[in-house]
């Protein structure tokens, strides 16, 4: 268990507490806690490229902490009412889409490899943005327009590009297996 995994996985611990403080109207411990979540991001990315601990695992934990934070996220603050409910069903169908093909690509013994596109990382980018704008508005009382219509216009033109490509590399993945 490497230093990068160890914090991946306390990222992973502050998810919970972050829905929670959202679901509680707690929106400066939510806010507070997501800067956590991102500054520990950044730091177990670093230490795993500059002191070579990349593992594995981190790979496979790391991009699972960031979609159960950002999944996390987009839920409750569209059951709180912050954000619109079909940015929430188009982020969190998008992972469920993406999961469900890796997924069958084990069932078929055809693993596909998980690497993020630029688009993917655009998406992430995007993303995360919107969630912490949000955020910041409902913790500190501002008004974040229009920059919240900008950043939801990008997550939704990233969300449905990067699924779509995400979707077309995985068909001509599994059109390589030989029906039996």
């Amino acid at each position: 268990m490497s230093i990068p995994n160890i914090i991946t996985l306390g990222r992973i611990m502050l998810v919970p507490i972050i829905v929670w403080a959202i679901v509680s109207s707690q929106m400066e411990v939510a806010f507070a806690v997501f800067l956590i979540a991102g500054i520990s991001d950044a730091v177990d990315g670093f230490l795993a490229k500059r002191f070579n601990m990349t593992s594995e695992l981190g790979a496979l934990l790391d991009p699972l902490a960031d979609k159960a934070l950002l999944v996390s996220i987009y839920m409750a603050l569209g059951i709180w009412g912050a954000i619109p409910r079909w940015i929430v069903i188009l982020v969190v169908s998008r992972d469920i889409m993406i999961v469900a093909a890796v997924i069958v690509s084990w069932l078929f013994d055809r693993p596909v490899e998980m690497k993020p596109s630029k688009v993917s990382k655009l998406n992430t980018v995007a993303q995360v943005a919107f969630a912490a704008l949000v955020l910041a508005a409902l913790a500190f009382g501002f008004k974040p327009a229009p920059y919240d219509m900008i950043l939801m216009g990008l997550v939704t033109v990233f969300t449905l590009s990067s699924v779509s490509l995400y979707l077309v590399e995985w068909l001509r993945h599994m059109s390589t297996i030989e029906a039996k």
